[in-house]
């Protein structure tokens, strides 16, 4: 693809890094075909293609919108074009830059602004959200049902292993996770416990910074990151293995810490060490010895959803399944498996017809072979597919744990 970028833009690194990623655009199309929205829409500019010709526009200083600003919103950064991609666009990372601009650019109306600045100081902090979390099932009784849906049931954790091994691996506690399911990386320690490696939690962890990443809030995104990489870092000098993520969304954002962190001269180098240290539960466990697993499992059935950020931002696919049939579990045949189930962050708030449209399709796809339970591999999944499933919903961790021997 041809650009003429502003000679303003072109002189800032983003603006280098976005021109770079936009002519490697060859206007194929291959995208739209697996774009959801553009399924959904069936309009050029809700689907990848149409989208990197708005950005250009922003680029080459031509006007932009709120209509540009809506079609840029709607876009899920699902990933799933970049699988299907021929050229290797990097399309996730020049819709950040995108976005990023526009926001400088195009004004929201108040509520919009209002409803974002809560989302970014709330869900971040697990000593904000679990309050709201605990008032909302005080007051489920009382709310609509399009609200109360939303709010996750009370989970009881298993206890957490109190063994010390010589192999330690250090554990990002995900922040709507500990309230939302806490029993999943309960389950995950379990399960490494029986591997021998502690798994250690870092209280002065936080959130991986995705919220503020994907609203378009850069460098707030990037002090949640340093926070992190300060947390963890006397743990990896102390020789901690790896960072374990159970969430595959914030699997995605910590494997990009280096890329984001490259103009740092503090925390580059520790940010990409970061990122080569991270590594999605079922990464840790597939150079592991499983042969212990019980096959008292076999005969439950399980259709597993693929996150989006697994299957397409981490480029993780059969691994799980593989893992679970070991197991003895019989995985379901789950009709467009690639496609996203609306959840995709703030996205299910911020979108919500067209996350609940998304939601119905992906339930009638995970429950058409009358499976037993619905598993997945990450927190914002988890619980977008819990407020419409007819079924038990649960992070595959859970179901291996279970059929480890008692």
């Amino acid at each position: 693809m041809q650009t003429t970028i502003t000679e303003n833009i072109l002189r800032t690194a983003q603006g280098q890094e976005a021109d770079a990623i936009l002519r490697r655009c060859v206007h194929c199309g291959f995208c739209t075909a697996t774009c959801p929205t553009y399924q959904l829409l069936g309009d050029e500019l809700d689907a990848p293609r149409g989208r990197i010709y708005l950005i250009k526009q922003l680029l080459e200083g031509q006007a932009v919108t709120r209509k540009t600003q809506l079609h840029l919103d709607r876009c899920l950064t699902c990933r799933a074009c970049e699988t299907t991609c021929p050229s290797g666009v990097n399309y996730h990372r020049l819709a950040d830059l995108g976005r990023e601009m526009l926001e400088q650019q195009v004004a929201r109306p108040l509520h919009e602004r209002l409803l974002r600045f809560g989302l970014r100081k709330v869900l971040p902090y697990r000593s904000r959200f679990s309050p709201l979390v605990k008032l909302g099932r005080a007051l489920a009784p009382l709310l609509p049902a399009a609200l109360k849906t939303k709010i996750p049931p009370l989970q009881t954790a298993k206890p957490w292993p109190n063994q010390t091994h010589a192999r330690r691996m250090l554990l990002l506690n995900a922040c709507g996770q500990a309230d939302g399911a806490p029993n999943t990386n309960a389950a995950a320690a379990r399960v490494l416990d029986r591997l021998g490696v502690q798994l250690i939690d870092t209280p002065k962890a936080g959130c991986c910074g995705a919220v503020s990443h994907h609203l378009a809030q850069p460098a707030e995104a990037k002090d949640f990151i340093r926070a992190n990489i300060d947390a963890w870092w006397p743990h990896i000098e102390a020789g901690a293995e790896a960072i374990v993520i159970t969430a595959s969304g914030c699997g995605a954002m910590v494997k990009d810490y280096g890329e984001l962190l490259q103009d740092d001269a503090e925390y580059a180098a520790k940010a990409r060490r970061v990122a080569a240290l991270a590594r999605d539960i079922c990464e840790v466990l597939t150079p592991e010895d499983l042969s212990a697993l019980h096959p008292g499992s076999s005969g439950i059935k399980v259709a597993f959803h693929a996150p989006c950020t697994l299957q397409h931002g981490q480029k993780i696919n059969g691994v799980v399944e593989g893992i679970l049939q070991k197991a003895g579990y019989t995985l379901t045949r789950v009709p467009d498996a690639h496609l996203c189930c609306g959840s995709a962050g703030t996205y299910s708030i911020l979108q919500g017809t067209l996350s609940r449209q998304l939601l119905a399709n992906k339930v009638q796809a995970l429950e058409s072979e009358q499976p037993d339970v619905i598993a997945t591999a990450n927190i914002g999944c988890h619980l977008h597919l819990q407020s419409g499933a007819h079924l038990a919903v649960k992070h595959w961790i859970e179901l291996l744990e279970e059929a480890l021997p008692q």
